[in-house]
């Protein structure tokens, strides 16, 4: 089984990807490193991509996760997947579980404000949050606020995953 850690910009995908992925002994795919030069670029100057900049970026990943799946390996990707479309295009390369790390527009842009060292600039969040689509009942999702330790999450997600 795959995890995609979603959510929007700050909320801490990259950190709590890493620490699920060495708890699972899965692989991990820090989905970022996947954006085109382009996307990096409109994302600096804080323009937000367009679902058409999204769709060869989410391709690439979805073909990460066939891959995987093809080869019986587990990954743990961060991936923003704001929209549900996204999330299908996602989970249409095999088992998918989503871990939304979850926190109001306050948390996130005081975490961006301390953030340092990433293209994605702090003006970024409201158009995240405009974008975000919260995954619905019927979709594989673990809800995890990001108002806890990385620990606290890490362990929240693994019991999650015991029960499913």
């Amino acid at each position: 089984m795959n995890l995609v850690i979603m959510g929007v910009c700050g909320c801490g995908k990259s950190t709590v990807g890493e620490r699920l992925a060495t708890a699972l002994n899965a692989d991990f795919i820090e989905g970022d490193s996947f954006h085109p030069l382009e996307n990096v670029q409109r994302m600096s100057a804080g323009t937000p991509l367009t679902d058409a900049d999204r769709a060869p970026w989410l391709s690439r990943l979805a073909q990460e996760l066939a891959t995987a799946n093809a080869a019986g390996r587990s990954k743990v990707l961060s991936c923003s997947a704001l929209k549900r479309r996204y999330r299908e295009q996602l989970a249409a390369s095999g088992p998918v579980t989503f871990v939304y790390l979850q926190g109001t527009r306050d948390e996130i842009e005081r975490r961006m404000a301390l953030r340092q060292n990433h293209f994605m600039v702090a003006s970024m969040v409201a158009s995240q949050f405009e974008a975000l689509e919260e995954p619905a009942p019927d979709e594989p999702c673990i809800r995890v606020s990001i108002l806890q330790t990385v620990d606290q999450i890490v362990d929240q997600v693994l019991k999650a995953l015991e029960t499913t």
